[in-house]
């Protein structure tokens, strides 16, 4: 089967950003591929013609691996499907008291709807609404609420405690429920603050606290207090200054506490907030919507956004089923969507996001799912143009060839998925994905952010996707 390859191109002093792609040459047959990536890990791979369905080209296409952020794709289908193109989120300030002379006699609820795009901005303009409704003292209680879907601790059990991607998921999610930690030497130690900054706003709370300890391992610790997320860092990291975003695992207080804060900028004053389990009842006073469904999923898939696809799959179980016990539960409806759907038989997934590395797929379902999807329009639409990059690691300007597709990365797994239309306009759908489960079964969960060895395989597995989709484009034209 004829294909094609990129040629290398030297690194040189002024070169563009992205480089013009030479001539097209044949490509080394797939053995050599293959061989040359040098991964020793389980491959599968699968490339279908959009029009006839017919399989390509497939290695080990029925083995079922971890889709990794490829799931997202799915999770982006069941909740169109659910809950529609314009669904919009709603977090709200509900009332259950009257209001007379600036002065709220009863409770006022911060309740969530699981928006997952919601920010430090978005609740600063929440109070500022309040404070224009009228509202400047609250003589009942400030309740939060987040029951609107079912509280997960964290998407994941095997990564390490300071990952950001893998927070908690609540029916109410700020910032990504993530915390912005930084540092800074003050003479013999540390100057740290934790605050739910954004573009306009920098709030520090006191919901999550900080202590440098005079040690070099592990990196970080943490421990979940009745309402308090208590953090170390090993000292000998931190250098003269620096940040990073920490998850949240209380995320209605974090959400609470920030809200309290810009109310109080804008006069109005709020007690100390407690949760609640009680759906609010009473008058809504201020709404936030988020932006349209189809547009949150567009970000979800180019920025492989964790909690979004955590909270947009729970809200779509709970529309077409009631409200899921447990992410994992929620992971095995939509599986089972998936069978009906696509006839997805090899699909076994235990979440929304992929995060969780016990999901299963085969890369000839997956690949079959998008075929089925790509007749739809929606989901190519919203796939992010996958880049082609030279030797030297610059974009290529022009590969000949188009590719809309969902990437997924963990530890020793790479898998890529979606649409590529040759050079002759023929339309094709495929799914591989790369696996080494021995070596990541050694490295997850290590509390290190980059365990050694994983930048290098990941490296190898995007070049082998590179070669094969252009052998794809050559061979299938």
């Amino acid at each position: 089967m004829a294909g094609t390859t990129l040629l290398a191109m030297p690194a040189c002093a002024g070169a563009p950003d992205r480089s013009l792609r030479p001539p097209l040459r044949p490509a080394p047959p797939l053995d050599g591929i293959i061989s040359r990536a040098g991964l020793a890990a389980d491959l599968s791979f699968a490339v279908m013609d959009m029009r006839t369905g017919n399989l390509l080209e497939g290695q080990g296409a029925n083995a079922a691996l971890p889709p990794a952020s490829v799931a997202k794709a799915v999770t982006a289908l069941y909740a169109l499907e659910a809950l529609g193109a314009g669904y919009q989120f709603r977090t709200r300030l509900v009332s259950s008291g009257t209001l007379s002379d600036g002065v709220l006699r009863g409770d006022l609820v911060l309740a969530g709807g699981g928006d997952p795009t919601l920010e430090t901005d978005m609740l600063a303009s929440m109070a500022a609404e309040l404070a224009r409704a009228g509202v400047r003292e609250v003589t009942g209680r400030f309740l939060v609420w987040g029951g609107a879907l079912p509280f997960v601790e964290q998407i994941a059990d095997d990564q390490s405690v300071q990952a950001g991607y893998n927070p908690s998921v609540s029916g109410l999610n700020l910032n990504f429920n993530r915390v912005h930690f930084e540092w800074r030497r003050a003479g013999d130690g540390y100057a740290v603050t934790m605050d739910a900054r954004s573009n306009r706003h920098r709030p520090e709370v006191g919901m999550a606290s900080m202590q440098v300890a005079a040690r070099s391992a592990p990196l970080y610790t943490y421990r979940r207090a009745a309402a308090q997320d208590q953090w170390t860092v090993a000292r000998s990291a931190l250098g003269a200054s620096g940040s990073r975003w920490l998850p949240v695992r209380h995320p209605e207080l974090y959400a609470a506490e920030v809200l309290r804060v810009l109310a109080r900028g804008q006069g109005v004053s709020l007690p100390a907030p407690q949760l609640t389990q009680a759906a609010p009842a009473g008058r809504d006073l201020v709404t936030h919507r988020s932006p349209p469904l189809l547009e949150m999923l567009r970000d979800m898939l180019r920025f492989s956004t964790n909690i979004s696809a955590e909270a947009v799959g729970l809200s779509a179980t709970t529309a077409l089923s009631g409200r899921p016990g447990s992410l994992a539960a929620s992971g095995a409806q939509m599986s089972a969507w998936a069978r009906a759907r696509y006839g997805m038989s090899s699909v076994r997934l235990v979440d929304h996001s992929g995060l969780g590395a016990a999901a299963r797929v085969s890369m000839a379902d997956l690949a079959n799912m998008f075929r089925q999807a790509g007749s739809e329009g929606t989901l190519r639409a919203i796939l992010r143009e996958h880049p082609f990059r030279d030797a030297g690691g610059r974009l290529i300007d022009n590969p000949g060839f188009e590719v809309r597709a969902k990437t997924g990365s963990l530890y020793f797994v790479s898998a890529l998925g979606g649409y590529l239309r040759g050079p002759g306009g023929r339309d094709l759908a495929f799914a591989i994905c790369a696996a080494d489960l021995a070596r990541r079964a050694r490295v997850a969960g290590a509390g290190v952010d980059r365990p050694e060895g994983t930048a290098v395989w990941a490296q190898q597995a995007r070049r082998m996707q590179q070669d094969l989709l252009t052998r794809w484009a050559q061979a299938h034209s």
